[in-house]
């Protein structure tokens, strides 16, 4: 490339797959012009952050490898998003994998921003990653308590993905209750697992869109801003406009 301009070595780098990366390093490290070594250096150091997710990517799928090598065949992750909420329902995803999805970025839903959380919703469905996604509206929420809720939001969501697990590793310290599958509860294991990552994302990017949804509805509540936690100006809002029927009154009676 000693021929080439350094505007032009970098669009060439540019458009580079990352497997490339490596040949790169090794020819322009070698050219005597200091921009072009930096270049290098520079794309030395993106080498490594992929490498660095990809193994950080390997070591989530270690707890499916291991129910793998137990003879399951299909592992399903569910986590929900929701239980905390003074508004709106609990939202529970069921992933299923059998092999790792290795996607870009995957992590517990809350160290991921809004813009990724999307990008890897997007990518998951438009996959062949097996998924369900269940709901417990307020009213369930209110009748059950928030607990049973969740655990039925949890087994709505396996029952809508179109294959059946024949193992579900479930996120927190709680098995969900009258299931026929065998179980594992894996506390933070959103972050240990990709495929309740996985349903971690699903879970809260759909919780999130529904939560938009009703706040051009009820406009004056902003849950598109705090998804119907309990904000100072969600709290303002109820003390001024009242409840709506998405509202959990269970939750409120310390509040209205």
């Amino acid at each position: 490339m000693e021929n080439l301009s350094v505007k032009e070595i970098k669009d060439i780098v540019q458009t580079s797959s990352y497997e490339q990366y490596l040949s790169y390093i090794n020819i322009l490290s070698k050219d005597k012009r200091e921009s072009v070594k930096k270049i290098a250096m520079s794309l030395s150091k993106k080498l490594d952050a992929v490498r660095k997710e990809e193994e950080r990517l390997k070591n989530m799928f270690i707890i499916e490898e291991s129910l793998f090598a137990e003879g399951y065949k299909k592992i399903g992750g569910v986590d929900e998003a929701g239980r905390g909420p003074l508004a709106g329902p609990v939202v529970s995803a069921c992933v299923i994998l059998d092999k790792n999805p290795m996607i870009d970025g995957i992590d517990d839903s809350k160290k991921v921003s809004e813009k990724n959380r999307d990008r890897i919703f997007d990518t998951i469905l438009n996959s062949d990653i097996v998924y369900g996604i269940g709901i417990s509206d307020s009213n369930e929420i209110d009748e059950y308590n928030i607990l049973n809720a969740t655990f039925l939001a949890m087994k709505r969501s396996i029952a809508m993905a179109s294959q059946r697990p024949d193992f579900i590793i479930v996120d927190g310290n709680q098995q969900i209750t009258d299931i026929n599958h065998p179980q594992r509860c894996i506390v933070q294991g959103d972050s240990k697992s990709i495929s309740i990552a996985c349903a971690s994302i699903l879970a809260k990017v759909t919780r999130d869109r529904i939560m938009k949804q009703y706040a051009e509805i009820y406009p004056q509540y902003g849950f598109d801003k705090h998804k119907g936690y309990g904000t100072k100006e969600h709290i303002e809002a109820i003390n001024k406009y009242g409840i709506t029927p998405i509202h959990r009154l269970s939750f409120l009676k310390n509040i209205y």
